[in-house]
């Protein structure tokens, strides 16, 4: 049957004291609800509703999906009002999932039971069991049906001892929810309409409720401050590491490994420690990443090492090359096969050919290396003169002396030798020696200056 869903998103988060939406802040590198929506979307719904209020033009601005449709709810009057906000968008004949916008964790594996749980019932609860339910509205059965939510100030004794409680989260005909809307009340100290209210207007009219939980309990919590925000952190990384070990990766620390965004990877791959991988990553075979690097938005191709304490964002490494310790590699990056960059080199928009070399305390930017050249300790491309950027260029072969300055535009030959110290802005043609710098004196006699008394 066709459905819908429908995500709660309005609330500003005073608890999360920021300027930032609650919805807005961020899990494993994506905002809060855009988890939510990624998640279902994955089930195909003909429409997702987005309940939005606070910060609209920040969540507009972020949040993206293919059939999100944004229903503002201008003031924040209960649960039950702000679905109120998506009732003119829902179809009689469909199923509506109603979800709430700051409990990221769901998995689409819930949802589809939730589903499986609605077929056999008018409406269908996620709930869940807590150890230690204080504070929450219990759920209230005779026999398997459930017959109400009871607050926990207006729970009996008896009511209190109930392990199951409701996540806000359910799934009823769009028809049903509808005329439910329009019967709700705000008649209470708050002077909200509540979506629970409903569930006793259902078994009042003899509606057989059902229910279907999460794998844990975690996958159903909400976020309302920093510290719910950093246990969910938490939570998402170490099912993130679960299921890339379960993948074949060796996580040499799972619970110092932190995944903001895609990662998919080959086979025999090593992590080690306090790496932290952001948007979209791929890693070949047998590739190992150092403890304490950040690879962003970037490929590294099979056999290659990357040593700790690099940093790669939006570069391609090739097959067989190796990155640090201490290695950069900026936007515009490129290593192909056999390629090596040694500790403290930074590459910016450049490229090293198959087999060339930077070994040390390089910059190479705006700069297409040919292969198996070799870079000198010291070496920069002076790629920038105050206003424009220009590009050096370096054919097959060549050596690099160290402490050497290439000044761009410059292009050096094939085979060609710079000699260290030097300061090369005139081109140099193949397999000639190249040396720029001050003929070297001794001067006799000198005396050292003396501290002045």
């Amino acid at each position: 049957m066709m459905f819908s869903v429908v995500i709660l998103a309005a609330g500003k988060g005073t608890r999360m004291k920021s300027s930032l939406p609650k919805v807005l802040h961020p899990v494993g590198g994506k905002p809060i609800v855009q988890r939510i929506i990624d998640t279902v979307e994955t089930l195909s719904p003909s429409a997702i509703q987005l309940v939005y209020g606070h910060g609209a033009d920040q969540l507009k601005q972020t949040l993206k999906g293919e059939n999100l449709n944004w229903c503002l709810q201008q003031e924040q009057n209960g649960t039950g009002h702000a679905v109120m906000q998506a009732q003119p968008y829902i179809s009689d004949d469909e199923d509506v999932i109603v979800l709430v916008g700051d409990a990221p964790l769901i998995q689409a594996s819930t949802l589809q039971r939730l589903q499986e749980a609605k077929k056999n019932a008018d409406i269908a609860l996620l709930t869940v069991d807590l150890d230690d339910p204080t504070g929450m509205g219990r759920i209230v059965r005779e026999g398997n049906n459930i017959v109400g939510i009871v607050e926990h100030k207006d729970a009996t004794e008896a009511q209190r001892t109930i392990k199951e409680i409701n996540t806000g989260m359910m799934m009823m005909g769009g028809a049903d929810l509808k005329r439910w809307l329009g019967q709700l009340s705000n008649d209470n100290a708050q002077q909200e309409y509540y979506l629970t209210d409903v569930i006793a207007m259902a078994a009042s009219e003899g509606k057989r409720i059902q229910s279907a939980q999460p794998d844990t309990a975690i996958e159903v919590e909400g976020i309302n401050n920093r510290v719910q925000l950093s246990r969910i952190e938490l939570a998402l990384q170490a099912r993130q590491a679960d299921a890339l070990m379960t993948e074949g990766v060796t996580l040499l620390s799972p619970t110092q490994f932190s995944l903001r965004g895609n990662l998919t990877v080959g086979q025999d791959v090593i992590i080690d420690a306090n790496v932290i991988i952001e948007g979209d990553v791929n890693l070949g075979d047998n590739v190992y990443i150092g403890p304490n690097c950040v690879i962003k938005d970037s490929t590294v191709a099979s056999n290659s090492r990357i040593e700790a304490f690099s940093l790669l964002e939006k570069a391609k490494v090739g097959e067989q090359c190796n990155v640090g310790p201490y290695g950069r590699l900026r936007p515009g990056a490129i290593m192909e096969q056999g390629a090596k960059v040694g500790n403290f080199v930074e590459m910016k928009n450049a490229v090293l050919r198959e087999g060339a070399k930077a070994n040390h305390l390089t910059y190479l930017g705006d700069a297409d290396i040919g292969a198996r050249t070799n870079i000198g300790a010291g070496t920069i491309t002076c790629n920038y003169d105050g206003v424009n950027k220009s590009k050096t260029i370096i054919g097959e072969n060549a050596f690099i002396g160290s402490n050497s300055a290439l000044v761009a535009p410059v292009t050096i030959g094939s085979g060609a030798t710079v000699g260290a110290g030097s300061t090369i802005n005139k081109d140099i043609d193949d397999n000639v020696l190249a040396v720029s710098r001050a003929k070297q004196r001794a001067i006799q006699g000198w005396e050292r200056p003396t501290k002045k008394s």
